[in-house]
């Protein structure tokens, strides 16, 4: 769930709805972008969200250690077997944080570091809108946290 939220900039609750289906296709074989309905996004709009192939080896790999692969099958769920909610997988992501010694870090922590990564290597503020699902790139902006690194680039530009 974590990764998804770095690699991918998903939100929790688009992670939380994903099922087996929305990542492999019918021969098994993770996918390099999940269709994300309507009902799963934040804006109620369907999205593409691109998976990098660092993130297809990490489900092939996580996919593989499932005990039931039925395409229906939500991705991820509890230690019951059950249906993580956003609120769920919420607090789960930030006791990772806690006991990896994050402070103040949450949920949307890695969606905001997958923009602000990208934003620092130079991607347009309109793709980043787009691979966010955001339909303004005000929105986008406010993501982009700027750092001494980025701005030391930004004045060698001249």
């Amino acid at each position: 769930m974590l990764l998804l939220t770095f690699y991918c900039g998903m939100r929790i609750g688009e992670v939380v709805s994903l099922r087996i289906n929305d990542v492999i296709n019918e021969k098994g074989e993770v996918l390099d972008e999940i269709k994300l309905a309507a009902a799963q996004t934040k804006g109620h709009k369907a999205r593409t969200v691109y998976v990098p192939a660092r993130m297809q080896k990490e489900l092939k790999n996580y996919i593989a250690g499932l005990k039931s692969t039925a395409s229906a099958d939500f991705l991820f769920r509890t230690q019951k077997s059950k249906h993580f909610t956003s609120n769920t997988a919420t607090q789960l992501l930030q006791r990772i944080y806690e006991r990896s010694g994050i402070t103040g870090a949450t949920s949307h922590s890695g969606r905001r570091s997958f923009i602000t990564d990208l934003a620092n290597k130079g991607v347009s503020v309109r793709v980043l809108a787009a691979l966010a699902g955001h339909s303004s790139i005000a929105t986008t902006q406010r993501y982009i946290d700027i750092n001494d690194d980025m701005l030391k680039k930004a004045v060698e530009l001249i």
